[in-house]
């Protein structure tokens, strides 16, 4: 399917077919024995509504420390590696990009959203970020590289895939909110958001 552009973020619908993503989810489960969802906090100690794991050489941690990248789990094991098809999947759409070193996989329930926020805790941001859905549709709100002014929201659906690269690399973007029930991927319901990151 012809990739969307909006505001500079490069949108695949579809990019993995059901098949694909019920793989993704098994492979996901393997990740997830590892190094099991964590429940975030902001450095003010305010719990996020997603949960939280990596798959990489680096995953991301929020707590009262701040945001950074670590080499193992909080429980101390390694992070397991990325998935195959995700690897495949970055090297398909951003062939001239460095390899990725992180996975985050966030878990929405029907309630969860994420505020409108810049992906920065990267050491090089001139290398994109990819971002893969899985489940239940999520509004997803595309801004600028400054807080505030106009913007764009679309319906992600289970097996899209955004890009975001050049300007839309330093600007906000957010969760609004889940549309529960409207994908039958994952059994309990939810989304789960997968961001593939080059860290160093």
């Amino acid at each position: 399917m012809t990739a969307l552009r909006i505001r500079d973020f490069e949108i695949h619908p579809g990019y993995f077919a059901p098949d694909a993503q019920a793989q993704l989810v098994a492979d996901l489960r393997d990740c997830l024995g590892q190094a099991p969802l964590v429940q975030p906090v902001t450095p003010r100690g305010t719990p996020m509504s997603v949960r939280m794991s990596s798959a990489g050489a680096y995953g991301w941690i929020s707590d009262r420390k701040g945001y950074r990248y670590e080499r193992l789990h909080p429980s101390g094991v390694p992070w397991p590696p990325i998935p195959a098809e995700l690897l495949a999947m970055w090297q398909d759409l951003v062939p001239d990009a460095r390899a990725p070193e992180c996975c985050l996989i966030n878990w929405y329930d029907a309630t969860a959203k994420m505020g409108m926020h810049q992906d920065r805790d990267e050491a090089d941001l001139s290398q994109p970020v990819v971002s893969v859905s899985l489940g239940d549709e999520a509004l997803f709100r595309m801004g600028n590289a400054t807080r505030g002014g106009k913007t764009e929201s679309v319906w992600l659906k289970s097996g899209d895939v955004v890009v975001m690269g050049g300007e839309a690399r330093r600007a906000y973007h957010g969760i609004d909110r889940i549309r529960p029930n409207s994908s039958t991927l994952l059994p309990k319901g939810g989304r789960i958001n997968l961001t593939l990151r080059v860290v160093t």
